[in-house]
C-alpha cells in the first residue's frame, strides 16, 4: 500500500532518520514503536507531506509520489493524527473537523447547518455526544483526542497514521477506538498505530516495527514476537518491571483535605502522609484535575476545608500555592505546562526565576547551575540547554516540565498524567523519580489514565465518580475491575 525507500532526514547535525526502509499492506493494523526521540513521528509526517525528506522515495500503491504538502497527502487518502494535537480552541468542534477537508468545501458560504450535519456522525463513530457548536476550549484533554479521530474520518482516508491516539482516552474510550479500528481494518482501510502501550499493540496490531536513534531496526508479525523482545529491540536496555517496591511512608498527615467542593467537585475528603504517593483514578469527566486545579489555586474553593502540616491553607492563586510549597505538573504539557519556543533553561527555571535574580538582573550563571541539576535528576536528554524546548522528544520535554517544579523545592507533588504518551525508557525514568521523592518524604498525589501505572506505583487509591470521592482503596490488595467498579458508578463494597 505504502512503500519508502531510503528516507534519511536530519537536522542542523542531529540525524533524525538514516536510511529508512518500510513497506505497508493494505488493511493491516501496524504498529510503528521505538522511544521518544526515536524517529517515529519524522517518519510519519514525511510519510504525510508535512515534513520534506532530505533523500529518499515513497511509493503509494506501487507508484513513486513527491509530495509538496500535507494537502497533496490528504488528497492522495493519507490522514494523521499527531501527537501534539493541531486543533484551534477558538473555534467550533465543526469548524476543527471541517479545516482541511476539501471534501466539504462545496461552496464559497459556510452553511452552519451543513457544517454540523457533517460533523454529527463523525462525532458519534468515535463516541462523542456534545453539539458540534461547542467551541474546542469547553472540551477536555481525552475530548481533544477523540475531535483529532473524528477529523481524520472525514478524510475518508486510505492510510490513517495515528500518533499515541489513547495517550489521553481512559478505557471505555479505548474500547471504541478499538472497535472503530476493527471497522475500518474490515473496510481494507490502513492503520499505522504509534504507541508506547504495549498490551494495546499485541491487542490490535497485525505487525510491529521497532525504530531506534532514527533507523528501523525490524518489522515482525505480532504473533511471531513478544512484548520483551520489542522493548529489548526499543530501547536496547533491559528496563524494570512497572510493579516495584514502594517506599514505606510515615504517620504524620500532611494534608488534609475535608469535604472540599469547587464547581466540579463534591464535597471530596481524603489525608495524604508524608512520603506518600496516592493516586487518583476516575473516568473522563470525574473531577480527577480538578483536585489538583483545587489545590493549586487555579479553581475556588467554595465549600469545605484543607490544612497543610497542620495549618489552613487555602490557596487564593498558584503563586500563593507555590508559596505554600504545593506543585502542579498539568496534564497538557504544550498548553499549560511549557513555553515551547523558549530554551530549555529557561523553562526549566521559569516557576522558580526569583531564587536566580536580584532586581531586574538574572544571574545566569546561578540559573545554569540550578537548571543543570534539575535535569540530571530527571535525568533529560538534550544536547544544549539553549536549544528551544520543543527540539526535545516528549518525554525530554515531560522531563523538563517536571524539573521546573522541582526547582520550587515543594512539600507536595501534584502529577496529572505524567506518563501520557511518552515512551517505555522514560516512564521508567519517571517511576524512579517519583519513588524518590516519597523517599525523601513529600507527598506525591498521582493522577493516572493507566490503572497497572497506579497499583504499581501508589499506596493508595482515591476513586472519583461525578466529582464525588467513591472509595478509597490499597493499591497492594487492589485489581484494576475494583477500581472500575467504583469508577463506574457500581458502588459494590470491595472484598
Amino acid at each position: 500500500m505504502l512503500e519508502c525507500r531510503n528516507i534519511h532526514k536530519h537536522y542542523g547535525g542531529i540525524v533524525a532518520l538514516k536510511k529508512v526502509n518500510w513497506k505497508l499492506l493494505p488493511g493491516e493494523v501496524h504498529a510503528l514503536c521505538g522511544e521518544n526521540g526515536a524517529g517515529k513521528s519524522t517518519l510519519a509526517r514525511i510519510l504525510c507531506g508535512i515534513t520534506m525528506p532530505d533523500e529518499g522515495e515513497i511509493l503509494l500503491e506501487g507508484h513513486p509520489v513527491a509530495w509538496t504538502g500535507s494537502q497533496t497527502a490528504r488528497q492522495a487518502g493519507l490522514g494523521i493524527i499527531p501527537q501534539e494535537l493541531d486543533l484551534f480552541a477558538h473555534l467550533s468542534v465543526a469548524e476543527n473537523l471541517a479545516i482541511g477537508n476539501t471534501r466539504l468545501e462545496t461552496s464559497a458560504w459556510v452553511s452552519p447547518r451543513a457544517l454540523h450535519d457533517a460533523a454529527r456522525p463523525l462525532l458519534r463513530d468515535v463516541g462523542l455526544d456534545l453539539d458540534p457548536a461547542w467551541p474546542l476550549d469547553r472540551l477536555s484533554v481525552s475530548q481533544w483526542q477523540l475531535v483529532a479521530i473524528a477529523r481524520a474520518l472525514g478524510l475518508d482516508a486510505k492510510i490513517i497514521f495515528m500518533d499515541e491516539p489513547t495517550s489521553a482516552l481512559t478505557d471505555d474510550a479505548v474500547e471504541r477506538l478499538f472497535g472503530l479500528i476493527r471497522r475500518l481494518k474490515e473496510r481494507g482501510v490502513t492503520i499505522v498505530y504509534v504507541s508506547h502501550k504495549m498490551n494495546e499493540i499485541f491487542r490490535i496490531c497485525d505487525r510491529v516495527s521497532v525504530m531506534r536513534d532514527g533507523e528501523m531496526i525490524g518489522t515482525d508479525a505480532c504473533a511471531a514476537t513478544s512484548i520483551d523482545r520489542v522493548i529489548q529491540q526499543m530501547v536496547g536496555r533491559a528496563v524494570a518491571t512497572i510493579r516495584r517496591e514502594k517506599v514505606s511512608m510515615a504517620d504524620e498527615t500532611l494534608l488534609e483535605v475535608r469535604a472540599v467542593s469547587t464547581r466540579k467537585l463534591r464535597a471530596v475528603s481524603f489525608t495524604l502522609r508524608r512520603g506518600e504517593v496516592l493516586g487518583v483514578a476516575g473516568l473522563v469527566g470525574s473531577g480527577r484535575s480538578e483536585v489538583g486545579r483545587a489545590l493549586f489555586g487555579l479553581s475556588p474553593i467554595t465549600g469545605g476545608a484543607m490544612t497543610l502540616e497542620g495549618r489552613g491553607y487555602q490557596p487564593l492563586s498558584p503563586h500563593d500555592a507555590v508559596a505554600h510549597g504545593v506543585a502542579l505538573v498539568p496534564e497538557d504539557r504544550q498548553r499549560e505546562g511549557l513555553i515551547s519556543g523558549m530554551g530549555i533553561r529557561q523553562n526549566v527555571t521559569l516557576a522558580s526565576i526569583g531564587k536566580y535574580s536580584r532586581a531586574s538582573w538574572i544571574d545566569r550563571d546561578e540559573e545554569a547551575v540550578a537548571s543543570t541539576d534539575a535535569l540530571a535528576k530527571c535525568r533529560t536528554r538534550f544536547a544544549d540547554q539553549e536549544l528551544p524546548v520543543r527540539s526535545l522528544s516528549g518525554g525530554n520535554q515531560q522531563k523538563v516540565l517536571i524539573g521546573k517544579w522541582l526547582l520550587t523545592h515543594p512539600k507536595i507533588c501534584f502529577f496529572d498524567d505524567p506518563t501520557r504518551g511518552i515512551d517505555i525508557g522514560a516512564k521508567d525514568d519517571i517511576y524512579r523519580l517519583v519513588g524518590e521523592l516519597a523517599g525523601k518524604g513529600l507527598g506525591v498525589i498521582w493522577v493516572s489514565s493507566e490503572l497497572p501505572e497506579l497499583l504499581a506505583n501508589a499506596h493508595r487509591i482515591l476513586v472519583l465518580h461525578e466529582g464525588r470521592c467513591v472509595g478509597i482503596i490499597d493499591a497492594a490488595t487492589a485489581t484494576q475491575e475494583d477500581i472500575m467498579r467504583l469508577a463506574t458508578g457500581h458502588h459494590v463494597p470491595l472484598s
